[in-house]
C-alpha cells in the first residue's frame, strides 16, 4: 500500500478489524518513511456479469444501458429522472438474479420498468428489443398494453 502523504511503499499494517458490519476490513497503517498513519478499507466488489445470447459472457454496463434507454425516451417528458429510475430498477432486480443474469432477463426488467413509467418509451425500446417488422407488432403490443391497462 502506498503512503498518501510521501507515495512510499514501506508501509505496515498496525492493527486490522472488520467495519460496516462486517462486509469491509478497516486497516490501520503506519508508513516506515515519514511515520504518518493513515486508514484503508478493503472492500469486496460485486461484479454482475450478463450471458449474452450467443452464451457469451460480459459485464454489466450500466453506461449501455443508460444509453440505449436515453434513445427510447428522446424527447420525452421527465426523461432524465426516468432513465436514472429506470437504470436503478434494472440493477436492482440483476443482482437479484445472481452474479450472473442472462440478457433476456435484463430485456424483461427493462420493459416492465419503462411500461410502468412511460409507455411511448416502452413501444419504442420493444420495437427494437423484440425486433418488430411492421405495423401489425405495434398493434398487437398496443392491445397487450391497453388490455394490461384495463386490468
Amino acid at each position: 500500500m502506498q503512503c498518501p502523504f510521501c507515495a512510499s511503499a514501506d508501509t505496515r499494517v498496525i492493527d486490522s478489524r472488520p467495519a460496516e458490519n462486517g462486509s469491509s476490513v478497516r486497516r490501520r497503517r503506519g508508513c516506515d518513511s515519514c511515520e504518518n498513519r493513515f486508514t484503508t478499507y478493503e472492500r469486496t466488489e460485486s461484479v454482475l456479469m450478463v450471458r449474452k445470447r450467443n452464451g457469451s459472457l460480459q459485464r454489466f454496463d450500466a453506461t449501455k444501458l443508460r444509453h440505449g434507454l436515453e434513445t427510447a425516451l428522446a424527447e420525452r417528458p421527465n426523461s432524465e429522472e426516468i432513465v436514472g429510475a429506470v437504470v436503478e430498477d434494472v440493477m436492482v432486480a440483476a443482482r437479484r438474479q445472481g452474479p450472473m443474469v442472462d440478457s433476456d432477463e435484463i430485456g424483461r426488467a427493462v420493459l416492465k420498468a419503462l411500461r410502468r413509467h412511460d409507455q411511448v418509451a416502452y413501444l419504442r425500446f420493444v420495437s427494437v428489443y423484440k425486433d418488430f417488422k411492421g405495423a401489425g407488432d405495434f398493434e398487437a403490443e398496443m392491445a397487450t398494453l391497453e388490455s394490461s391497462d384495463r386490468a
